[in-house]
C-alpha cells in the first residue's frame, strides 16, 4: 500500500521555523526518524520510506501555501494513490498549541492551503492531520501570528508534540484513520 504524506509550509528562509509551516517540520521529523532524505522534485521536495510494509511518499510542495492543491494533485497521480491514502499535515489557530487532531474529511476553516487542495482534488473529502498552533493574538492580527516563531517556552515543548504527530501518521498507514484519530485526538 502506497500513502501521500503532504506536510504544507512556505519555502524560504524567512518562513523557516514559522508557526504555518509545522507541516514542514512535521515531515522533516518523519523521514529524519527513518533514515530516509529528501530530493527536490516536481512541485516540491520529496522523500520515499517505508513504515513495516508501507510505502510513504512525503512531501513538501514548493508551491507555497496558497497553491499546495497542484502538487498534491501531480504527486497522488504520479504516485497512484488513493484519496483516502494521502494525509495532509496543516497548522491550526483553532486548537490548543501541539494539540492533533485527524479527520476524513472537512471545511477548509479559512486555510487557504486547503482550500486549493480541495479545489484541485475536486473534494473536501481527503484525510488531514491538523496540529494546534493556537490562536492569542489580536484582532486583525492572524497573518502576523501564523507567520510568526513558536515563544521559547513552546519551542522547547515542540520536538515532543512533533513526535506525537509522527506517531499518528505511522498509525494512520499501519493501521487506519479510525484508529489513528481514536489514538490521538486531542493528545
Amino acid at each position: 500500500m502506497k500513502y501521500l504524506i503532504v506536510g504544507l509550509g512556505n519555502i524560504g528562509d524567512e518562513y523557516r521555523g514559522t508557526r504555518h509551516n509545522i507541516g514542514f517540520m512535521v515531515a522533516d521529523a518523519l523521514v529524519g526518524a527513518a533514515d530516509a532524505t529528501f530530493a527536490t522534485e516536481r512541485y516540491g521536495d520529496v522523500a520515499r520510506m517505508r513504515v513495516k510494509n508501507r510505502q510513504l511518499v512525503v512531501l513538501k510542495p514548493s508551491t507555497y501555501m496558497n497553491l499546495s492543491g497542484n502538487a498534491v494533485r501531480y504527486w497522488k497521480e504520479k504516485e497512484g494513490v488513493d484519496t483516502d491514502h494521502i494525509l495532509i499535515v496543516v497548522d491550526d489557530i483553532a486548537l490548543p498549541f501541539g494539540a492533533i487532531r485527524m479527520k476524513a474529511r472537512g471545511s477548509d476553516a479559512g486555510h487557504n492551503g486547503l482550500k486549493n487542495i480541495a479545489a484541485m482534488l475536486g473534494t473536501d473529502a481527503y484525510p488531514r492531520l491538523r496540529f494546534g498552533i493556537g490562536g492569542d493574538f489580536p484582532r486583525g492580527c492572524q497573518v502576523d501570528y501564523v507567520l510568526g516563531k513558536f515563544p521559547p517556552e513552546q519551542m522547547a515543548e515542540l520536538p515532543a508534540r512533533i513526535d506525537v504527530a509522527c506517531d499518528a501518521i505511522r498509525t494512520f498507514c499501519l493501521e487506519g484513520l479510525g484508529s489513528a484519530m481514536c489514538k490521538f485526538n486531542n493528545k
